[in-house]
């Protein structure tokens, strides 16, 4: 069984990358002439996903057109939250109405993906079906470029757990269904979604072994850049 569909996070502000993000989204920013939802939807494209949805609120216009221009060989529909940010739950939700309860890759184009990543995320899946719970791929706290990060879960027995000490942090993809994300409001994060998980014990792991480049403010966009990365 292959996962059909996809979902990007590309509504955010992008306010730590600034001023790149003043006139321009942060999903197309590039790395080696490459933006980075371009990088998101490929790797969805390699995985053999044929429908995509992607959110849109800040300079929303520019997603469009890029889409339209790119011509990607494969559904993409816009979910617009220009009136009102969902965050990140209330943004999958919205944003995956026509998916019924089809399992889904979410995916965030903070992260520089690669063909390096076609892989996991083709084990990723195969955990998602095993287990029959959603799935989280995380890495190793110390393989990240950014020292910042100090960790979000850990894994024991594919089962994902947040504890006092965490040594591995969330690389920004993940497979869920509808039925999973469970809220009162419109608006909500998936944190709230995966700690309710992990308190029954519903929430799987992989780990990564790649090493983790994450976009996240102005200096670490710079750092990365002058890394000259070979994709």
């Amino acid at each position: 069984m292959k996962i059909k569909h996809g979902m990007i996070l590309a509504a955010g502000l992008g306010k730590r990358m600034q001023p790149l993000t003043l006139n321009k989204p942060k999903p197309l920013l590039e790395i080696n002439n490459i933006s980075l939802l371009e990088r998101a939807i490929n790797l969805l494209i390699n995985c053999g996903v044929v429908e995509i949805s992607i959110n849109v609120h800040y300079l929303p216009d520019q997603i469009r057109n890029f889409i339209n221009k790119k011509k990607f060989n494969v559904q993409i529909n816009i979910s617009d939250e220009t009136e009102l940010l969902l965050d990140t739950g209330g943004g999958v939700f919205a944003a995956t109405d026509n998916f019924n309860d089809n399992p889904f890759f979410v995916i965030n184009p903070d992260t520089l993906w690669s063909k390096a990543y076609i892989e996991e995320t083709k084990k990723l899946e195969e955990v998602y079906f095993n287990n029959n719970k959603p799935s989280l791929l995380l890495v190793e706290k110390n393989l990240s470029i950014d020292p910042s990060f100090a960790g979000d879960f850990n894994i024991k027995d594919r089962l994902v757990s947040k504890d006092s000490e965490n040594k591995l942090i969330f690389t920004g993809l993940h497979i869920t269904k509808r039925s999973f994300l469970k809220s009162d409001s419109k608006v909500f994060s998936m944190n709230k979604v995966w700690s309710d998980l992990i308190k029954d014990k519903n929430l799987c792991g992989l780990e990564s072994k790649q090493k983790f480049y994450h976009l996240n403010t102005f200096e670490m966009y710079n750092k990365i850049s002058n890394l000259k990365i070979i994709d």
